[in-house]
């Protein structure tokens, strides 16, 4: 089940349907940098290139629970 959230980047109201997993580890990434949702969903978008932000947010929750860093790569 996908769950939609909305965000103002850059300037720009965007939605992001992600599964609830994917939120979770999201927001645990946002709590531990101490960022807001809003403030990390920025942080995602301005490093993530030409690559769908959807498949961004995958990712670095991917590479977080791998042990990895939270900042994606960009294409």
């Amino acid at each position: 089940m996908l769950k939609k959230r909305s965000f103002l980047l850059a300037g720009h109201a965007t939605s992001v349907a992600l599964e609830l997993e994917f939120w979770a580890v999201l927001d645990r990434m946002a709590e531990q940098t101490g960022e807001s949702r809003a403030g990390f969903m920025a942080r995602l978008d301005a490093g993530r290139g030409r690559r769908p932000l959807a498949s961004t947010c995958r990712l670095a929750a991917l590479a977080w629970i791998a042990g990895g860093s939270p900042s994606p790569k960009t294409d």
